[in-house]
């Protein structure tokens, strides 16, 4: 058994350890919290370097693809559509038959006409002998002076009515020739509107074919009265279609409108493209462009560079790891890979050094002053953009 000195010098050598051990707890707090909290680091952005490009000043609007000519071909002879050789997508040359109308009173109208010719020359023979055997017996007074002033205006009669049916006969000649149906230009059949056994010609027939020339073909553009100035012949245009993204056509202009649309307020500029190789089709929609002037080596910048407040545009320079809020002036909005206006790129034209870096993400939470840490996006130095890292590396 313990004695009661030994359970006070227990007593006291307990409480003597957790004294110790607790100023040993709280000197282990103290040490660990001396250094103060962790530093919050700087933010992230993406940096990259101001381009130098000629941006192009451009008018745009959307376009419709027109064939150069277009025309409806029909019959002038009324008949029956007796055959037609041509269809939809078919090309063809000028002169080249496209169709052939059988009449239906025309050839019986031609052997008319010929009969009337043939007993018209016969009187105006009969009339020509009479009047010569009148002029060998005028001298002997067998014939009176009268009677030769008849036979000679008979002739006349008789050749005026010859002429007369065959004109005639010519005419019906011409009609009986237009049952052919010829190709009025060389191009491609655009419609077939009809086949064999239709009606045709005045005044019941219509329209058999459409046919057009698309070797060239015209796209209009509208342009407004504010985008007009520097507009002129020969000016450089391109249109994108939506049937072929990616691709650029390239014309100029070749017809100016002379006066204003009182309705839309915009002037139609006529730009004509070639399309020998067949690649374009009348009707395909897409957006057309033209040229005004060229702003040459102008600075160049991401949209995402630019912010906008109070109405006025603001960007983020980078000056070491410091960033710095410039007001800016923007210029045009570069067209976009899809030809859209609204681009990716925008022109600045004053506030920045030619040479500046300007941060292009990460732009929302920056302040004048703001330190930054610049990720491998993009260097301040050079603008390149270097291989990007693992996701798990970012940031470091």
């Amino acid at each position: 058994m313990f004695s009661l000195a030994h359970l006070k010098h227990l007593n006291a050598l307990s409480l003597t350890f957790w004294s110790c051990a607790s100023l040993a707890v709280v000197g282990g707090c103290h040490d660990s919290s001396s250094s103060g909290p962790a530093a919050r680091p700087a933010p992230l952005v993406v940096v990259q370097k101001i381009q130098r490009r000629d941006v192009p000043i451009e008018a745009r609007a959307p376009v419709d693809l027109k064939p150069l000519a277009d025309v409806d071909v029909g019959a002038k002879t009324l008949g029956y559509l007796d055959a037609v050789f041509v269809d939809r997508g078919d090309r063809v040359r000028k002169g080249q038959v496209l169709a052939i109308v059988r009449p239906s009173d025309l050839p019986d109208q031609l052997a008319g006409a010929r009969g009337q010719l043939a007993q018209t020359q016969a009187s105006a023979t009969l009339a020509r002998t009479n009047l010569e055997r009148a002029r060998a017996l005028a001298p002997q007074a067998v014939v009176s002076r009268q009677e030769l002033q008849a036979a000679e205006s008979q002739l006349a009669s008789a050749e005026a009515t010859e002429q007369g049916a065959r004109a005639q006969m010519a005419a019906l000649a011409v009609r009986l020739g237009e049952t052919r149906i010829l190709s009025p230009l060389e191009g491609v059949v655009l419609m077939r509107r009809l086949d064999p056994g239709a009606l045709v010609g005045p005044p019941g027939g219509g329209v058999i074919l459409t046919v057009a020339r698309v070797d060239v073909l015209r796209a209009s553009i509208d342009v407004n009265e504010r985008d007009t100035s520097g507009l002129a012949l020969g000016k450089e245009a391109h249109v994108e279609l939506d049937a072929l993204p990616g691709r650029r056509f390239v014309g100029k202009v070749s017809r100016m409108a002379p006066a204003f649309d009182l309705a839309t307020r915009t002037l139609q500029i006529e730009v004509q493209l070639d399309n020998r190789g067949g690649e374009l089709r009348p009707g395909m929609y897409g957006r057309g462009a033209i040229v005004r002037d060229v702003h040459r080596q102008a600075m160049v910048v991401p949209v995402g560079a630019i912010q906008m407040s109070n109405r006025k545009t603001f960007a983020f320079v980078v000056d070491g790891d410091v960033v710095r809020r410039s007001e800016v002036q923007l210029g045009v909005n570069l067209e976009s890979s899809d030809g859209s206006a609204d681009g990716e790129l925008v022109e600045v034209l004053s506030g920045v050094a030619p040479d500046a870096s300007l941060v292009t993400a990460g732009i929302d939470n920056l302040a004048d002053g703001m330190k930054v840490r610049t990720t491998p996006d993009a260097s301040p130095s050079t603008g390149t953009a270097p291989k990007r890292p693992d996701a798990g590396q970012a940031g470091h």
